[in-house]
C-alpha cells in the first residue's frame, strides 16, 4: 500500500510550493508583458500616431491600463493570486488593445499585431484551452472593429478571409503552448531527477533535507513533534565482497522495500548514503518510533535475501532522534540519530537504539 510513498510525497509536499513559484514567476512575466504593451503604445503615439487618432481615449486607455498593472503587481490589490487572475490580466490586455485599435483606425491600424502579445502570454502561463478561448475573443473583437469601421462588414466578410486573419494568431497559439508545455515537462522530468536516488527511486540526501527543514519549521512553530530514524545496512559490504556489487544493489533495493513497507504514506524515507537510510516520521515521539523502528528491524531480518542461490543473512542497525527533545535544528537531530546508529553498531549491531545524552 505504501510502495509508492516517496514517489507520491515527492508530489504532494512540493505541490504547493511548485504551483506558488510558477505563479510568481508568470506574474514577473505578464507584468513585464504588460508594460511592454504600454510602451509600444506610447511609442506608436509619439512617432507614428495620425490626426485621425483620438489622442485623449488613448491616453485615457493608457492610464488605465497603467492602474490596472500597478493595482495587480505591485499594491497586493489581490491576497492570493491564482491563475483566475493570470486570466483575467490577459483578457484586460486585449480590452485595452480593442480600445486602442478602435482610436487608432480599427482594422486598419499599425497596432493590430499587437493582438498576439495576449495570445503568447495565455500561452506560457494557462495552457491550450484558455488560449483558445482567448483568441475567440479577439476573433470577436475583431468582428466588432470590422462592424465598427463598416456597417455591411458582416455581409461582406467571407468565412475563408475571416479564418486568413486569424490564421496568424491560431499558429502562434499553438507553437507558444506546445513550446511551453514541452518546457514545463523538462522541468519537471530535471525536479524529479534531482530529488530521486537512481538506484531506489526514493529521494536522494538534498530532497530529503529540504522536507525536513519545511518540516521541522511547522512543528517549531506548532509545537509539534517529528523523529528521524537512520538505518544502515550490517551486511553490504560483506555481500559485495563475497557475491559481487550486483548483488550489493539488490541488497540496498531489498532493504528499501522492507522500510516503506513498515512507513505511512505521510513518512519519507531518502538514502542518505552508500548503505545509509534515513526516514522522518512527522508527529511521532520517541516511543512510537521506536516501535517503528523495531518492526523495520525484524522486517529486514526475517525477510530472506538471497544472492545467487544463497540465501545470505540480513540485518540492519538503526538510531532515532526526536524533535524537541533531542534537537530542533536538522543538523542537529541528524547528528544525534548517527551517535545513537553507532550505539547500536557498537552493541552488536541489529538493534535500535533511541537517542540519550548520557
Amino acid at each position: 500500500m505504501v510502495a509508492g510513498a516517496a514517489e507520491t510525497i515527492l508530489h504532494q509536499r512540493s505541490e504547493t510550493d511548485i504551483e506558488s513559484t510558477e505563479l510568481r514567476d508568470f506574474s514577473r512575466t505578464v507584468a513585464d508583458i504588460d508594460w511592454l504593451l504600454v510602451i509600444l503604445v506610447l511609442l506608436y503615439h509619439v512617432f507614428k500616431g495620425s490626426d485621425e487618432d483620438n489622442t485623449v481615449a488613448i491616453y485615457f486607455g493608457l492610464i488605465a491600463f497603467t492602474a490596472v498593472i500597478i493595482a495587480f503587481h505591485y499594491l497586493n490589490f489581490v491576497r492570493k493570486p491564482g491563475r483566475w487572475l493570470l486570466a483575467t490580466e490577459t483578457w484586460l490586455m486585449i480590452v485595452f488593445i480593442t480600445w486602442v485599435l478602435y482610436h487608432t483606425g480599427r482594422l486598419d491600424s499599425p497596432l493590430l499585431n499587437l493582438y498576439l502579445l495576449p495570445i503568447v502570454t495565455s500561452a506560457l502561463t494557462l495552457g491550450q484551452m484558455v488560449t483558445l478561448l482567448q483568441v475567440g475573443l479577439i476573433g470577436a473583437c475583431y468582428m466588432f472593429l470590422g462592424h465598427a469601421t463598416d456597417a455591411s462588414f458582416f455581409s461582406i466578410i467571407t468565412a475563408g478571409n475571416f479564418a486568413a486573419d486569424l490564421a496568424p494568431m491560431l499558429l502562434v497559439a499553438y507553437i507558444t503552448t506546445m513550446l511551453s508545455q514541452d518546457i514545463l515537462n523538462a522541468m519537471a522530468k530535471i525536479k524529479l531527477i534531482s530529488e530521486t536516488d537512481e538506484l531506489t527511486g526514493i529521494y536522494n540526501v538534498r530532497a530529503f533535507n529540504s522536507i525536513t527543514e519545511r518540516e521541522l519549521a511547522l512543528a517549531v512553530r506548532h509545537r509539534r513533534i517529528l523523529s528521524i530514524l537512520m538505518i544502515d545496512s550490517d551486511n553490504l559490504k560483506r555481500v559485495n565482497d563475497s557475491h559481487g556489487h550486483e548483488a550489493g544493489d539488490q541488497l540496498i533495493k531489498h532493504i528499501v522495500k522492507c522500510i516503506r513497507t513498515e512507513l505511512r504514506s505521510t513518512d519519507v524515507v531518502a538514502r542518505y548514503g552508500g548503505d545509509e537510510f534515513m526516514c522522518l516520521l512527522p508527529e511521532t515521539g520517541s516511543a512510537t518510533v521506536a516501535q517503528v523502528g523495531e518492526r523495520i528491524r525484524r522486517r529486514v531480518a526475517d525477510t530472506p535475501f538471497s544472492a545467487g542461490n544463497a540465501v545470505v543473512p540480513n540485518t540492519v542497525s538503526i538510531g532515532i532522534a526526536t524533535h524537541p527533545e533531542h534537537g530542533s535544528k536538522l543538523e542537529v537531530l541528524a547528528k544525534n540519530s548517527d551517535r545513537a546508529l553507532y550505539m547500536s553498531k557498537a552493541q552488536g549491531k541489529n538493534r535500535v537504539t533511541v537517542f540519550s545524552p548520557s
